[in-house]
């Protein structure tokens, strides 16, 4: 079943454009977003968001439309960019008091479940967390509300190799309780080892939005790897 449905956004800058994005994310599903840098990821995010106002096109989540019904639909969105921007120098366990506030389905238990696994210290502030760190910080916000939708904007950016072995089997639990998952990330080795589909956008427009397997199958020549089908297809050459 599909929780958000993005149909024909548009969001135009002087030097780019957005271009009619279609696609969808499924209940309990993991939904890889691929392109390079500057093809439109982050613009699509903050556009399925609203933290961009688009210039045409609609979102739905839940099966309502997010404008008009943005406040509620919110409360049940996990979103996460890959750096922070919380108050520098007050300790985690002050953010959290005020951030908690703001969601009627705020989840102690996962949170502290989420402290844990993520290490942190919560009597630390966020100028004094590593930049992966900071990452997971941002993250545990995310998670410790029963979200029923994670949107990440290259939410293993900054993670060393273990840590972000670590966070796709977070997601692969949150999977497990039909959460869908949809994460930006140009570390295609992520995509290959938890996705279940694949929205490829380049020079802001959606060139595949499928499952892996499908995407594989269509476009993969045999013997490829996901990367090396990316990198080809970036080139411009087809599969023949």
């Amino acid at each position: 079943m599909s929780i958000v449905e993005v149909r024909d956004l548009v969001k135009k800058y002087p030097s780019f454009t957005l271009d009619k994005a279609s696609f969808t994310v499924d209940e309990g599903r993991i939904t890889g977003f691929i392109g390079r840098n500057g093809a439109g990821k982050t613009t699509t995010i903050k556009s399925m968001l609203n933290l961009v106002h688009p210039d045409g096109g609609e979102v739905d989540y839940f099966g309502k439309p997010l404008l008009g019904n943005e406040t509620e639909i919110k409360k049940h969105i996990g979103y996460s960019t890959g750096v922070v921007n919380w108050y520098p120098r007050k300790k985690i366990k002050d953010i959290v008091e005020i951030v908690k506030r703001f969601y009627d389905t705020w989840d102690e238990d996962a949170y502290r479940k989420y402290m844990e696994l993520f290490s942190l210290d919560e009597t630390k502030t966020p100028l004094e967390l590593s930049e992966g760190m900071k990452v997971k910080f941002n993250l545990l916000m995310a998670l410790s509300h029963k979200a029923e939708v994670l949107i990440l904007d290259e939410p293993t950016s900054g993670l060393d190799p273990f840590s972000r072995n670590e966070l796709l089997d977070v997601f692969e639990g949150l999977k497990k309780d039909g959460v869908a998952v949809f994460f930006s990330t140009h570390i295609i080795s992520d995509i290959e080892k938890c996705a279940d589909d694949i929205v490829y956008i380049s020079k802001g427009k959606i060139v595949a939005a499928m499952s892996k397997a499908d995407f594989m199958e269509k476009h993969s020549a045999e013997g490829e790897t996901l990367e090396e089908t990316m990198l080809r297809m970036e080139r411009g050459e087809d599969n023949e």
